[in-house]
């Protein structure tokens, strides 16, 4: 079995699969390390949102990132689909983003002044989703924040990247990392790897690994609940959002109803107090979303920073070590710029200073 590798990614989800692909596509010889299954976790849990506008509060460095990834999807599509044979179902139609008062209107204006945004009063909202409340006073309606199926996509990353050379290692768990002159030494349950480059990238779980190359830096993970609902006639076509929750219409007739946010809780099971906090917000958008059946419901971990902006870049004393994690909400958005801007920074291309400072492991 092969054990030496240029760079060694720890993390099998939708992050450290696409650093695999883009590092893979440059002949850049990469493992990725998984302790379950490749898109397990927090990927698996996603409802797949690539919400560049509704989900940013930061137009001046968030946005620019956000916005480039989202757009990459649009060619990642057929790229990956090509490579792989994984349909990644990029869902258009865009999103409502919900206003039931003058002033939550107003708090969209940052948003609206964007030149892919419009305003829909009530009565245009509900011609294109008659089934939407009657409550609302408009809605923003974004466009481009379109979705995927985050399972599928990390899949056909995974994939793609394994047609270009790359190693994927699961039910590999990394014990630990120990650099030996200039080559890091990967413990794992399968035996010793070596890499040259080590990018740690496993979400609220890389923690431990902060800690093992002396660092204090700490993720705290912040739970997700999900349901989702059947209907035997389509009943969306666009997506629906207000106050960070959503109604998302899959290619199958299915409705994915998401998501809580319950802070520093590591049990991966979603509780009733969840679902029924769930069904309370969905009937506020979506009053006959009731009528429909429950299919499944499930729960995943976000990892949330200090200040909810991912950590994407080196260890402060050591380039051979890099962190591509803490992307809190928007994992599934963020990834392609991820795997990019790891991609460039090992590779030694440019990459734009401002997100390097607002991305660097010690930030204030």
């Amino acid at each position: 079995m092969k054990t030496k590798y240029d760079v060694a990614v720890i993390g099998g989800g939708i992050i450290g699969c696409s650093i695999a692909y883009y590092l893979a596509k440059e002949n850049i010889d990469v493992a990725v390390f998984e302790e379950t299954q490749i898109a397990s976790k927090s990927t698996r849990a996603a409802a797949g949102m690539l919400g560049a506008h509704s989900e940013c509060d930061d137009l001046e460095i968030f946005y620019p990132f956000a916005r480039s990834s989202q757009l990459d999807y649009f060619q990642l599509q057929d790229e990956l689909k090509e490579l792989s044979g994984v349909n990644i179902e990029l869902r258009k139609g865009g999103i409502f983003q919900l206003a039931y008062s003058e002033h939550e209107k107003d708090e969209l204006s940052a948003t609206l002044a964007l030149p892919t945004i419009s305003w829909y009063d009530c009565t245009a909202v509900r011609n294109r989703e008659n089934s939407v409340s009657e409550d609302i006073i408009g809605a923003a309606y974004i466009e481009d924040d379109v979705n995927v199926l985050p399972h599928s996509t990390c899949l056909a990353f995974s994939k793609s990247a394994q047609v270009f050379g790359a190693s994927i290692f699961e039910f590999t768990p990394v014990l630990a990392i120990q650099k030996e002159d200039d080559t890091y030494t990967i413990k794992t349950n399968k035996g010793t790897f070596q890499a040259k480059t080590v990018v740690v990238a496993n979400g609220v779980w890389s923690s431990s690994f902060f800690h093992q190359l002396g660092l204090h830096h700490t993720l705290s993970p912040v739970k997700g609940e999900c349901i989702s609902v059947s209907s035997e006639q389509p009943l969306l076509k666009h997506t629906l959002f207000h106050e960070h929750c959503y109604i998302v219409p899959r290619d199958n007739g299915r409705l994915v109803i998401g998501a809580t946010m319950v802070k520093n809780d590591w049990h991966e099971q979603p509780t009733l107090g969840g679902l029924e906090s769930l069904i309370a917000k969905a009937k506020t958008m979506l009053p006959t979303i009731t009528d429909l059946k429950i299919e499944s419901c499930w729960a995943g971990l976000r990892p949330q920073t200090f200040d909810k902006k991912p950590f994407i870049g080196y260890h402060p004393e050591d380039e051979d070590i890099l962190f591509a994690t803490g992307h809190f909400r928007n994992g599934i958005l963020l990834a392609p710029a991820t795997g990019q801007m790891i991609r460039d920074l090992i590779v030694k291309k440019d990459v734009r200073k401002d997100w390097i400072e607002a991305f660097k492991i010690n930030r204030i």
